[in-house]
């Protein structure tokens, strides 16, 4: 059911979340627009820019890796600057009252930690931007190592310990999906009653997965997005309005 308006959509949202006794959110781009990180596929988007590097083409080309830094160096200011919205905060108060056991998330961006979810109560499915690993032995560093090294040499540094490239602890395109993080992610589709899909387009699988996942169990379905989903029909609630505005009534003090 759609909502035929903010405030209608805000009530019927308030009275499954007092219902309910197990909620999983999933969160997608559009939450952290308000903190200022723009999303991927909208006019002005970070793809409508920047054509994607895939995760091959980062392992074979060190013009590739170059590149791919450069443009996460000159995103930096954006990522630094970044304190969770109303949406955030709003889901980190139902954590908090012990409603939500943990969140689902397709952001890299780590506002839901900062917003007060503890780290390990936060299943990202296509990473994190806030740091590098190295693609060979998984060592994680700091990306003000990484920075120093790419000015010293004027390329992609590789590990230390094992010499292959280091990059974002992101997913790209064409790189596996985190087998713990799939599988966390399932186990709380399939074991809450109120599933909240937040600012996703729900087109990128399998992570697209989860909120039709958690309808088939039983659960009660929200999608709230600016624009239409391909799963509108199955959800119990639609609400097509701004994601700050929603949540913000939600946000504790």
């Amino acid at each position: 059911m759609i909502a035929t308006d903010l405030r209608s959509g805000v009530e019927q949202l308030g009275d499954m979340i007092a219902e309910a006794s197990t909620i999983v959110p999933f969160t997608g781009a559009g939450i952290s627009t308000e903190s200022g990180i723009p999303d991927f596929r909208s006019p002005g988007g970070l793809w409508t820019r920047n054509r994607p590097i895939p995760f091959d083409e980062f392992v074979a080309s060190p013009d590739a890796r170059d590149e791919s830094w450069r443009r996460r160096f000159a995103m930096e200011p954006t990522f630094a600057a970044a304190r969770p919205g109303r949406g955030h905060r709003a889901l980190a108060s139902l954590y908090k009252a012990g409603k939500i056991p943990a969140i689902v998330t397709q952001n890299i961006d780590n506002l839901h930690q900062m917003s007060g979810f503890a780290a390990e109560h936060v299943v990202e499915l296509h990473g994190n931007t806030t740091y590098a690993r190295c693609i060979g032995c998984g060592l994680a560093y700091d990306l003000a190592w990484v920075r120093l090294r790419f000015e010293e040499t004027g390329g992609a540094p590789g590990c230390a310990s094992c010499h292959e490239p280091v990059k974002t602890a992101t997913i790209s395109f064409g790189q596996a999906m985190p087998e713990d993080a799939m599988r966390r992610a399932t186990e709380l589709a399939q074991h809450c009653d109120l599933f909240i899909a937040i600012g996703s387009s729900l087109v990128v699988w399998p992570a697209a997965g989860f909120p039709m996942l958690a309808k088939n169990c039983g659960a009660r379905l929200v999608i709230i997005n600016n624009e239409p989903t391909e799963q509108d029909d199955i959800a119990d609630l639609v609400i097509r309005h701004d994601i700050g505005e929603t949540l913000g009534p939600f946000v504790g003090n």
